[in-house]
């Protein structure tokens, strides 16, 4: 007898991991996975098993809550190191992957200004065929890597990638980028299939429309007692509708962080998805229920780990039209494709569109526009504002832009006109350059040199930069990670003195003097533009 068709449960959680850590971007791309791998995972592994007293007596200061210390009980010390010895056997090749670009990055710096041509023989043999050696105009040798081969070769390892699928009742989770899950803690389910594997989309589609459950479990791969435990992760009980805006002018709708969802009668359009889950809480927001069944496009500033959120994305890929990120050659291991790394894990509209380059929409456009900011002075090309023109109105998407060559907005000014509304991030610390970036650098950085190159965005005077020289409306501070819902991926810590409060409240200040509207929203907003 059939079993009645049933909908996925809204409080449904499915981490995407990578050889048990959580994944984002630099561990999708080929050319930088191995290297993370390396420099990241296995010394925290190691740390951890040689003293994980250490770990666990540094995680009870806040302070230190996104360094690198597994969050475990000594107790788990058996487990990671079962965990440490698999990657060192499974991850072989990606170690010696890593070793190879710390040889050749040695290699490339005895380059002297002349012809490169005999150094490709002196290539590590592994990376032989997938790097073209190359100079920079001041004769300073560097490496591109061919990254559309790394993802059609061995190093590109789907066999890695996997979910972690519980489900949750409340916003609290433990910081993702230290610590590894393990297999079957908490009620998980571990579903060991690629991130492009299509009963995802199926899965994910339940969450609004109903289906039967045993096929999807079949395609999944889920047998034994974790076949009884995904029942539970489904009701019959449909969602609360959510029907597509039909109202005049435009709607735009908070959803925390840097996600919104921007509406007209004809399009809707959804910017760095990041999205609550929905159970029973006494802090009413917008969640995976709330947007509309289809969502014509959705728009990536950049690549960092709060923009770029792979959690959502894959649970959302089956709704979405379009996927817009920011054009990039790749070739660079600190910037890796997003194009490639987006379709490559199952999404099958990409669009890169470059600065100044618009993509035509129904009722306006949506127009790339540059950004500076937040990434340590490195050459990131994966980097974009949005501009979304529509019905006649102007929003600015400006992502973490810092207004460190003020000029810029004059330039795009002139070419845009004043805004109407402008959303725009205002973490004015960020951490220092190896906090992200750390496992890609060959040589550490000075600790001097480290903390001068910091991940940030605007304080309230470059803020007020932008706003003097886009003339906007309106003005509202977002991708500030204070949603209960961003802990495991930011842990900012808030408090009324934080020194991105304080600047954020000069910006308010400023703006309302000048009689803009200017807010920070927090949780949900709604804001309509007749």
């Amino acid at each position: 007898m059939s079993q009645p068709a049933r909908y996925l449960k809204q409080n449904v959680v499915a981490e995407p991991l990578y050889n048990q850590w959580y994944a984002w971007w630099f561990l999708i791309s080929p050319a930088t996975a191995p290297l993370f791998v390396a420099n990241h995972h296995v010394k925290i592994m190691e740390s951890f098993v040689a003293n994980p007293a250490v770990h666990v007596a540094a995680l009870k200061s806040p302070a230190l809550m996104g360094g690198p210390y597994i969050n475990y009980g000594v107790e788990r010390a058996r487990d990671i190191q079962e965990l440490l010895q698999r990657t060192l056997k499974e991850q072989a090749s990606s170690l010696r992957f890593a070793q190879a670009v710390a040889e050749l990055d040695k290699l490339l710096l005895t380059a002297n200004g002349f012809s490169l041509e005999e150094m490709y023989k002196k290539v590590p043999d592994i990376l032989q065929g997938y790097v073209e050696l190359t100079y920079d105009l001041n004769n300073r040798a560097s490496p591109r890597f061919f990254e559309s081969l790394l993802y059609r070769g061995p190093h590109y390892k789907e066999s890695s990638q996997s979910l972690a699928m519980r489900l949750i009742h409340g916003d609290a989770r433990p910081y993702v980028f230290s610590t590894p899950r393990l297999d079957t803690e908490d009620g998980s389910i571990h579903v060991n299939v690629p991130y492009r594997h299509e009963a995802i989309d199926r899965l994910f589609a339940m969450r609004r429309t109903p289906g039967e459950v045993e096929p999807v479990r079949e395609a999944l791969g889920i047998q034994g007692k974790d076949a009884e435990l995904f029942s539970t992760f489904f009701t019959e009980e449909a969602p609360r509708p959510a029907p597509r805006y039909d109202g005049p002018g435009v709607r735009i709708r908070y959803f925390g962080h840097a996600c919104v969802l921007i509406e007209t009668r004809e399009v809707s359009i959804l910017t760095d998805p990041v999205i609550s889950y929905d159970f029973p809480t006494e802090l009413p927001r917008y969640t995976y229920a709330d947007l509309p069944e289809h969502i014509d496009y959705a728009l990536i500033t950049h690549g960092h780990a709060d923009h770029l959120m792979f959690e959502p994305l894959l649970q959302l890929r089956s709704r979405i039209g379009t996927l817009v990120v920011p054009a990039s050659s790749g070739g660079g291991l600190a910037d890796p494709s997003l194009k490639l790394m987006l379709q490559h894990t199952g999404f099958r509209r990409v669009v890169a569109l470059s600065e100044m380059e618009s993509l035509e929409v129904p009722g306006g456009s949506i127009t790339g526009l540059p950004f500076i900011g937040e990434h340590g002075d490195l050459n990131i090309q994966a980097k974009m504002a949005h501009l979304v023109q529509l019905e006649g109105k102007s929003l600015l998407m400006a992502a973490d832009s810092n207004a460190l060559e003020p000029r810029l907005y004059d330039h795009v000014h002139a070419l845009v006109g004043d805004i109407d509304v402008m959303f725009l991030g205002m973490e004015s610390e960020g951490g220092p350059l190896s906090w992200m970036y750390g496992p890609l650098l060959t040589t550490p950085l000075p600790r001097k040199m480290d903390q001068s190159r910091r991940l940030n965005g605007s304080n309230a005077e470059r803020a007020i930069e932008i706003v003097r020289r886009l003339n906007p409306k309106q003005v509202y501070i977002y991708a500030m990670g204070r949603e209960p819902w961003m802990g495991h991926v930011m842990v900012m810590g808030y408090h009324e003195n934080s020194p991105q409060l304080v600047e954020s409240r000069k910006l308010l200040d400023y703006c309302r003097g000048k009689g803009v509207t200017a807010d920070l929203p927090y949780v949900q907003s709604e804001i309509l533009l007749p």
